[in-house]
């Protein structure tokens, strides 16, 4: 079985107009959630064997300070094809990835991460699903699973819908 993470990055600043889309860091709530979602997969063991991430501002502080929950942080590649990257460059780059992983995590941006999240899954718990389509916040994360044992294997409506998660529900 495989297993399959997305996690947007969490809230970035956008209070300055001038600075670049890649180079938002994380506002002080993003701050605040991404050690929170971290400490949420450490503690359900969520421990992906690989990370492949955005190379943005704010992606690199979401994985910094979520992974520092971790014993062993686990291996990230910053790549430039995704950031902003969308479903269907997603999956390209997910079915190039080693069987040798069984859990994959991305870190990334919306829209793409929701549409990939959404055209990947066949079934899964209905509220979590219906909350999902509506919205996959900062610093959301989805997990899938698939029968598959290989990425090249996987396509459209296989997985199940394992997790949604949010800040939100964690910090209440």
């Amino acid at each position: 079985m495989l297993m399959l993470s997305l996690f947007r990055h969490a809230k970035s600043n956008s209070d300055d107009a001038s600075m670049k889309d890649a180079g938002r860091p994380l506002s002080e709530r993003g701050r605040d959630a991404a050690p929170v979602m971290g400490a949420y997969l450490a503690k359900e063991g969520l421990l992906p064997d690989l990370v492949l991430s955005s190379p943005s501002v704010r992606t690199r502080e979401t994985c910094a300070l979520a992974f520092q929950s971790f014993r062993s942080p686990p291996e990230i590649l910053f790549e430039d094809v995704l950031y902003l990257a969308s479903s269907r460059t997603l999956m390209s780059r997910i079915r190039r990835v080693e069987s040798l992983v069984r859990h994959l995590m991305m870190v990334g941006h919306n829209p793409g991460l929701q549409e990939l999240a959404l055209e990947l899954i066949s079934n899964g718990p209905k509220q979590p699903l219906a909350e999902l389509e509506a919205k996959l916040p900062t610093g959301g994360l989805v997990v899938l699973q698939f029968d598959s044992a290989s990425w090249t294997d996987i396509g459209p409506e296989e997985a199940r819908l394992a997790r949604f998660v949010t800040p939100r529900m964690l910090m209440r």
